[in-house]
């Protein structure tokens, strides 16, 4: 609201005492407009992105105090997502067809789920689990519990309330993904205590 009563104001004193600043400012502003553009519009290939921050000097403000990845997290975020599946696939071809009818496929946040669930179909995988935002509303789906393929990085929670854990393995998610999907190993899972009905309510994360 402050922005729009701004405006007005700044627009009738430029049209009754400073019309001859208007093209000087317009023209300042289309040399800004250009010069900010490749750090918030995907004009630029990573590499060349990184490259051209370190020239300019710019970079967007962080959105989370966390971020660490070499491109702003507007662009960091959407990589990894794709690349992520196969590796998923994999462990889950490996499965014997009886295990592959059962398992579920559980991710710490809804960004690794919503990965699964869109990029998943291609190679035949279930729906995923998480408790993360919205996709704890969506509940178990069914699943048991018995068999999973947790996502997940090394110490994490995901894999805890299960009475075996097997490593796979890490995941790709390529080079520009956030730093802690590039963490992420691929865990087999057997034998979640108490079963997923009871456990569902602690998974529960809003954040």
């Amino acid at each position: 609201m402050l922005f729009v009563a701004g405006a007005v104001a700044f627009e009738r004193l430029f049209a009754a005492r400073l019309s001859f600043v208007r093209p000087g400012l317009l023209a300042a502003m289309l040399v800004i407009a250009a010069i900010l553009a490749p750090t918030v519009i995907p004009v630029l290939p990573p590499e060349k992105l990184v490259s051209y921050m370190r020239a300019t000097h710019f970079a967007p403000p962080l959105t989370e105090t966390s971020h660490s990845a070499a491109l702003p997290q507007l662009f960091a975020d959407q990589f990894g997502w794709e690349d992520m599946v196969p590796s998923v696939a994999r462990a889950y071809r490996d499965l014997v067809p009886n295990e592959q009818r059962k398992v579920a496929i559980s991710c710490p946040n809804y960004g690794e789920a919503g990965a699964i669930d869109f990029f998943g179909r291609e190679y035949g995988l279930l729906p995923a689990l998480s408790g993360h935002q919205n996709y704890y509303l969506w509940g178990p789906r069914g699943y048991s519990g018995d068999l999973m393929l947790a996502i997940d990085d090394p110490g994490g929670e995901e894999a805890e309330p299960f009475q075996s854990v097997e490593d796979l393995g890490p995941i790709d998610t390529g080079q520009w993904a956030i730093p802690w999907e590039q963490r992420n190993h691929i865990y087999l899972c057997r034998g979640l205590k108490g079963g997923l009905q009871s456990l569902w309510p602690r998974l529960k994360e809003w954040l």
